[in-house]
């Protein structure tokens, strides 16, 4: 199997494991990227069993809306029973590097009203320690030098993603070169300098389910309580 239809058989995965549970009052958190647009995709031939979905970007939201779902804001909902998106990384405790889209910061907090993150991804994606893939850091653009200087001290290599204005209309800086032993502990390291607003660690919020695809088939990981 090629990359493409592992993404396609974990997003099938994802939608196994919600559809007995959706119900016609249920909102969806959907992620961003590759392989939640599989998942968009898909969700859309149940479109008439919910009532709806909350997009973590203003791409998702687009797709969402182009499969004929209905978008919300997250501001006018109660509660979201699952939060279903991919990662750039992650590891065996169900932590994760996400950002490669820049949608972190939303993805973050879609995760957190969410009951259960379910985390869809291809055994690639898959690590001992977390770091190879850089690090996103969304940072408020006056403060993107200052930033990049306390994360020098952490031990990384910012580097500042050229180009790329987030829906929040603010910068990445990507960490690299990074052996990431305490994911926890480095994501509250981050998020107390000024001038951050999110980092890409989810790792005092990780994923409650962890489905990996690979050539053997989709292996599902629960996070113990």
């Amino acid at each position: 199997m090629n990359q493409d239809q592992l993404k396609q058989a974990v997003a099938k995965a994802a939608i196994d494991y919600i559809l007995p549970h959706l119900e016609p009052r249920s909102i969806i958190g959907v992620g961003t990227g590759s392989t939640a647009n599989f998942f968009i995709d898909l969700l859309a031939e149940h479109k008439y069993d919910f009532a709806g979905a909350v997009a973590s970007s203003e791409a998702t939201a687009e797709r969402l809306k182009q499969h004929g779902i209905s978008v919300h804001n997250l501001n006018s909902v109660q509660e979201l029973e699952f939060y279903v998106d991919g990662a750039d990384e992650c590891n065996k405790h169900l932590e994760l590097i996400k950002g490669g889209g820049a949608a972190l910061t939303r993805e973050k907090i879609v995760a957190a009203v969410a009951k259960t993150f379910i985390c869809i991804a291809d055994d690639s994606k898959k690590v001992a320690v977390l770091g190879e893939f850089p690090l996103p850091v969304e940072v408020i653009p006056m403060a993107r030098s200052y930033v990049a200087r306390e994360l020098l001290k952490l031990g990384g290599d910012p580097v500042y993603r050229t180009g790329v204005v987030t829906d929040n209309g603010n910068v990445i800086l990507d960490l690299h070169n990074m052996q990431i032993t305490d994911p926890r502990g480095l994501e509250e390291q981050i998020n107390a300098i000024t001038g951050v607003v999110c980092s890409g660690l989810f790792a005092q919020r990780p994923a409650d389910v962890l489905l990996i695809g690979s050539k053997n088939g989709v292996e599902t990981l629960v996070r113990k309580p």
